[in-house]
This record gives structure tokens, sequence and C-alpha cells, in this order.
């Protein structure tokens, strides 16, 4: 069974989405989703100061298996990347939930914008 911590917000992307201070939220991928990609190799991730819209597509992680997209989860402009992880992409094979990608200013807060808690993340990929 894949780790889903109760204090972090979900996408139904399978993105964690954590709400900081000042309207800044960090977004990383689940242990899910590192689960079902295999071993990861490499994510490209959005330009710090970039607009998204909630749905847009920022980036990309790839794996041995596979290319998938990464989404932004809220509305709002990127600003920090972690540059640890496009340094070693693997890491976020072993610890999901402490390897950030990117973190966002938005233009709302994550319960207004469609996120999913624990308990409704947990009912998503059960049924996966």
């Amino acid at each position: 069974m894949s780790q889903v911590p109760t204090h972090l917000r979900y996408t139904e992307e399978h993105e964690w989405v954590e709400t900081g201070t000042d309207g800044v939220v960090t977004v990383g991928i689940t242990d899910f989703a590192q689960k079902n990609l295999g071993d990861i190799v490499f994510f490209e991730l959005p330009e710090v100061g970039r607009m998204f819209e909630s749905g847009e597509p920022v980036g990309t992680v790839e794996s041995v298996k596979s290319v998938s997209e990464l989404y932004s989860p809220l509305t709002g402009e990127i600003v920090a990347i972690n540059e640890e992880v496009t340094d070693n992409p693997e890491d976020v094979n072993s610890d999901p939930y402490g390897m950030w990608l990117f973190k966002i200013k938005s233009k709302g807060t994550a319960s207004s914008n469609g996120l999913l808690d624990a308990k409704a993340y947990e009912k998503l990929i059960a049924g996966d």
C-alpha cells in the first residue's frame, strides 16, 4: 500500500501539495506515482517566474518505463524549483514526500482548488 500523509493535499494526477505561508505551496509526486513510474531518471521542471493555470502541464518526469507530464495543481507563479531533484532524480524513489519539485505562489487556497484530502486520495488510488 502506498503512503498517504494526512497533512498534505493531492491531485488526481498523483501530485502532493503542501500549503505554506504567504500563499506559497510546495509540490511533489506521490509515493503511488513513483512506484508506478519505476526508476526515475530525469525531471524537467518549470522556469521560476512563469505563470500557470491549474491543470496546465508544467514539466515532465521520465522513468525507465515512461515519460509523464507534471501539472500545476493551482493557478499561480512558480517561485522556486528544487535543483537537487534535477541533479539526483532517483532520490524521489526513496523519499517522494521529502523531495519536492517546485513551489508555486497560489491565487487561491488548496482547499478551494479541488484538491483531495488524504482520505479521498486513498480512495482514488484504491480504484487505480
